[in-house]
């Protein structure tokens, strides 16, 4: 596992189309109980180099009901982005994750990691990725229908404060998905 964690660290796959450089983040240990499945590194990440290093980062361990210890024990949680470099930003926001870091890397390290009981797929690119043809349309109707995807994934949305809108619009989310989030996060590490 260090070997490949080493190799990823080192990944230079995306460097040309990376205007900010090439930084891959992640976090993973063969112990690991969870992985959390995102985007990919904001600027904010890129910089530091700690997953969820950000407002986002604070949002979801929120959802999660638990701390930063917990959070970065990589014995405990294993963080994988769909794309381990920032991408850089859009028109609305950042790029989406570079296509090449899934199928190139993700893998093997699913392959390192078989203690795995629970992934969080956070947002569409990861949903869309992982459950294939049972992803719906939407993130929304992806997220409402969670209990579909489990035990082995729960899907969420992005935690990003740009998603506050969403979650005004989707009131339940807080309501019906987050105590049961909370659940399986508590089940899995006790």
């Amino acid at each position: 596992m260090k070997q490949l964690i080493n190799e990823i660290s080192n990944c230079n796959v995306c460097k040309k189309y990376l205007q900010h450089g090439v930084r891959p983040v992640i976090s993973a240990h063969p112990e690991s109980k969870i992985i959390i499945i995102g985007q990919a590194p904001g600027m904010a990440v890129h910089k530091s180099g700690i997953p969820w290093d950000d407002k986002s980062g604070e949002n979801l361990r929120n959802w999660m009901k638990i701390d930063k210890v917990d959070f970065y024990n990589s014995k405990k949680i294993s963080i994988v982005p769909m794309g381990f470099c920032y991408p850089g930003k859009g028109k609305s926001g950042d790029l989406p994750p570079r296509k090449e870091c899934a199928p190139l890397w993700h893998p093997a390290l699913l392959d390192h990691l078989q203690n795995v009981e629970l992934i969080l797929l956070i947002g569409k690119y990861a949903q869309d990725y992982y459950l294939n043809k049972s992803s719906h349309k939407t993130l929304t109707e992806n997220v409402k229908n969670f209990q579909q995807y489990l035990p082995k994934y729960f899907v969420l949305p992005h935690p990003s404060p740009r998603n506050n809108i969403w979650q005004a619009k989707n009131e339940w989310f807080s309501r019906l998905v987050i105590p049961e989030l909370q659940k399986e996060i508590k089940r899995v590490l006790n």
